[in-house]
């Protein structure tokens, strides 16, 4: 699909899981604890921060395995949305299960099920409230619980996802319920994620299917001049260079060179107000209004150098905590930018990403979802699949995901600092609010 041209969006992501394996379990009610007693509103905002905690470094780790698994490739999906359909998981399993998506979540700082659900829940709930349609960003995120019509579901999951659960008629209309899901996952993402699921992903032995849509649109600050884009040469590789169209600007920026990561990073804010002007001369006067209503795209670019890429996707890894580092260390100054327009659209079955996170289990058939249930029907996951899709231009960004299921720095210098992306870099798109990447990618040449 042809995403426009004129409109700096980055937009909706959905993952859906199918569990349809037989399964027998015990009875019981969600977790243990979960009779606690509610949590006190400074309680909940410490909760709040280290789910966002947990969530940034599955982030890096994620970045890491999907980057293995496809070393050679452009690279784009949705930390965030993965992470939403795993909790919902974690929700529902028990046992080693939900020990080992407890750990691999990084919730170990919870004293249960209760206390990641009351986080989970203010979190949600806090998105709606910040972003609207008018306003020159925007982003939404919509969790679905699609249960199949037979399905016994548990109490405990009844109440606490009463306006996520939706009951279909797998058993004798699948493919209806997959155009179903997929209308869902269209409107969530205001049209950029289409047919999602293809014939057959949806059959009779379905039994659940565990979606999160998330949406993001953004429009520079300071956006790029359309006239000054040229085709340029991209270096590839040492060996190999291809043109792409440049985009070019000069502007005052959030510039920063972290001896750490060994590369440069460029902060390059999306307009926070309800219009979208440029803002070269203090492009960070919105965002200081409301700080938390601030989403970024930060840019990592490692020397040109070889295997310069994956010594910076391995430091990302290791680095846990480096992505608040990031978002605080850069220095304000003039910057010469020159970033390609680009755009990415990949479909990646995320069961094998997983598998080399050490989430292969999850697979099993050993693996213990009767939280879904309460025991009295089986559930296992059967495949995860993450759509996802970029557009980069003058005047923002467009993205969509769907998943189923160096001393560098220096005094300020008269002239702008150059950051010329044209060899390979990382990218990803950050919210402020929630403290969580929204949206992560791999540039390594035009396409």
């Amino acid at each position: 699909m042809k995403l426009s041209n004129h409109l700096g969006t980055v937009a909706p992501l959905l993952l859906l899981t199918l569990l349809i394996v037989p399964h027998h379990g015990t009875n019981g009610q969600c977790s243990p604890g979960d009779e606690k007693k509610a949590e006190k509103a400074t309680d909940l905002e410490q909760s709040r921060s280290r789910l966002y905690k947990g969530e940034s470094i599955f982030t890096l780790r994620l970045l890491d395995a999907i980057n293995t698994a496809t070393p050679n490739e452009n690279l784009f999906f949705s930390p965030y949305s993965l992470y939403n359909v795993l909790l919902m998981m974690y929700f529902g399993a028990r046992d080693t299960t939900e020990k080992l998506l407890r750990t691999s979540l990084n919730l170990q700082w919870a004293d249960s099920k209760t206390t990641v659900y009351e986080a989970y829940d203010t979190a949600r709930k806090s998105l709606r409230g910040r972003f609207s349609e008018s306003n020159a960003v925007g982003f939404s995120s919509a969790d679905k619980l699609f249960f199949g019509r037979q399905i016994p579901v548990s109490t405990c999951v009844q109440q606490k996802f009463a306006d996520t659960i939706e009951l279909l008629d797998y058993q004798t209309q699948p493919d209806e319920q997959r155009e179903y899901i997929n209308r869902w996952v269209e409107n969530a993402t205001r049209g950029q994620i289409k047919d999602l699921l293809e014939p057959g992903a949806i059959t009779r032995n379905t039994k659940l299917a565990v979606a999160n849509a998330a949406y993001f649109k953004g429009t520079w600050q300071t956006k790029f001049k359309a006239a000054e884009t040229n085709k340029e040469i991209f270096y590839v590789s040492a060996d190999q260079q291809k043109f792409v169209d440049m985009m070019h600007v000069e502007g005052t920026f959030s510039h920063a060179a972290n001896e750490k990561l060994g590369c440069h990073i460029l902060e390059l804010p999306y307009s926070a107000g309800p219009g979208a002007d440029n803002a070269d001369d203090g492009p960070y006067q919105q965002a200081a209004a409301n700080p938390d209503n601030q989403v970024s795209m930060f840019v990592f670019l490692p020397p040109a150098e070889p295997n310069a890429l994956s010594k910076l996707l391995s430091r990302l890894a290791a680095e846990t905590d480096i992505l608040h580092e990031v978002v605080n260390e850069g220095i304000s100054r003039k910057v010469d930018v020159k970033l390609p327009k680009f755009s990415i659209e990949k479909t990646v079955g995320m069961k094998p990403v997983l598998e080399r996170m050490g989430l292969g289990q999850l697979f099993d058939e050993g693996a213990n979802f009767d939280a879904f249930t309460d025991g009295r029907e089986p559930i296992l996951f059967d495949e995860v699949l993450q759509k996802s899709k970029i557009e980069v231009n003058e005047e923002g960004s467009v993205a969509a995901s769907a998943t189923v299921a160096f001393s560098f720095r220096s005094s300020r210098p008269a002239d702008p600092a150059m950051f010329h992306c044209n060899h390979p870099f990382v990218f990803l798109i950050y919210d402020y609010g929630t403290r969580s990447v929204l949206f992560n990618g791999v540039y390594r040449q035009p396409e």
